[in-house]
């Protein structure tokens, strides 16, 4: 590097006429990677290969490139806990009257639950620590979930004496799963408003839930009728959120003739170098 060279030139007592050889010695070394002027041929490094924090990579930071021959596994994920998200909530919204989860089951096993896991699984392979901890995590969640409900299979709630006891403790399993999700929804506030929105809602979907199942009435062995809609409500904008995430994750140049928005924080890394640029667009006009 042209800096760590310079420094060292400097305690050998070198002056400025080094330090012009050394910058010369660069540009030639880069001008060797220049095809005739190819605007495709160039060298990043450092910061600069760094790009922002996109929801579509469940990258909640500037990150860098993937090094291996790797496809994005985000959309993925996001997908498999869109749709069982999305199916759950209607059930827990009471849509056509339908309260039961039975069809949620396979579901969690299966797309939700496995196939989310493995997205999570091949994020490790991408180096992305954010989006492995989350897809994981979550894949183990349906997992967990279905475990939990699967009729006629594992039977725990049939194990407890009073069903209400089962419901408090289904509440305690939630409101876990509220705190997990608080903690890297704040791990998106130097993101995109997309990314964030998803685990916002997602954070409320767990808390909501939660509370309904907690507040059981005695005797009664179904939850908190009010709460669980809520929570129906805001996991179905949760499962639109990791579906947008998904589709900006999907699209590009070569199948898509859009791009989908996810409005980085003004406060972000994105965001500030959005400010610079407008800037420098007004500072220009003005001139």
């Amino acid at each position: 590097m042209a800096s760590a060279e310079t420094h060292e030139h400097a305690n050998n007592g070198v002056q400025s006429g080094s330090n012009s050889y050394t910058n010369g010695q660069n540009v030639a070394n880069a001008r060797q990677w220049d095809y005739g002027g190819n605007p495709l041929a160039h060298v990043n490094s450092g910061d600069s290969a760094r790009l922002p924090a996109f929801g579509g990579y469940a990258q909640p930071g500037l990150f860098k490139p993937p090094t291996k021959k790797i496809a994005n596994p985000a959309p993925l994920g996001l997908a498999a806990f869109a749709l069982t998200t999305f199916v759950l909530s209607l059930i827990n919204w009471h849509t056509q009257d339908v309260t039961e989860a039975n069809i949620v089951v396979s579901l969690a096993f299966g797309y939700g639950g496995l196939v989310q896991l493995l997205a999570g699984m091949w994020e490790m392979a991408v180096g992305n620590t954010f989006g492995a901890t989350a897809l994981s995590s979550y894949g183990g969640f349906w997992i967990s979930f279905a475990i939990v409900l699967t009729p006629g299979g594992f039977n725990i709630p049939g194990s407890y004496s009073d069903l209400q006891h089962f419901n408090f403790g289904f509440g305690f399993f939630l409101m876990g799963w509220f705190i997990f999700t608080f903690i890297m929804w704040i791990c998106t506030f130097k993101s995109t408003v997309a990314f964030s929105f998803l685990f916002g809602t997602l954070w409320i979907t767990f808390l909501l839930l939660g509370i309904g199942y907690l507040l059981t009435p005695d005797g009664s062995s179904t939850p908190h009728e009010g709460c669980q809609k809520a929570g129906g409500m805001f996991g179905l904008l949760s499962a639109f959120a990791a579906w947008w995430n998904a589709l900006a994750g999907l699209a590009d140049d070569s199948n898509s003739f859009y791009v989908i928005p996810v409005l980085h924080f003004p406060w972000s890394e994105k965001g500030r170098e959005q400010k610079i640029k407008a800037k420098d667009v007004e500072a220009n006009k003005e001139e």
